[in-house]
C-alpha cells in the first residue's frame, strides 16, 4: 500500500486542503491567491500568475508560476511587499510632480 507522499505528484497536482481562493484578472494575466491547509492544520498560501499565450500554431496556452508562502514567512513578506509598493508610490508621486513642473508655463509680470 502506498502512502500519500510515496505517490508520484504531478507538478500540476496540489497538495494541501483547499481553504479559499481569490483571482486577481489584469489583462492576459490572472492572479490566483489560493489558501491551503497542510495536514497539521498551519495554513500556508500560494500564489500564482498564469499567463495566457497563443501560441505559432494558434492554440492557446497558459504560462503558469507559482510561490509558495509559509506562515513563518508571513510578516516578513508583507512587511517587505508594504515596503516596495510604497516606494513605488513615492517615485510615481515625485515623477508626476517633476512632469508638471516642466509643464507648467512661467507667468511673466
Amino acid at each position: 500500500m502506498f502512502s500519500r507522499t510515496d505517490i508520484p505528484r504531478k507538478e500540476s497536482e496540489e497538495v494541501g486542503e483547499h481553504i479559499l481562493t481569490k483571482a486577481v484578472k489584469a489583462g492576459r494575466r490572472t492572479y490566483f491567491f489560493d489558501v491551503r491547509a497542510t495536514r497539521g492544520n498551519d495554513y500556508y498560501l500560494t500564489i500564482t500568475e498564469s499567463r495566457k499565450t497563443t501560441v505559432a500554431d494558434g492554440s492557446v496556452v497558459f504560462d503558469r508560476h507559482k510561490i509558495f508562502l509559509y506562515k513563518e514567512d508571513f510578516a516578513r513578506f508583507d512587511r517587505t511587499l508594504r515596503e516596495v509598493l510604497d516606494f513605488i508610490a513615492a517615485c510615481q508621486r515625485a515623477d508626476e510632480a517633476s512632469a508638471r513642473q516642466k509643464t507648467e508655463v512661467p507667468v511673466s509680470e
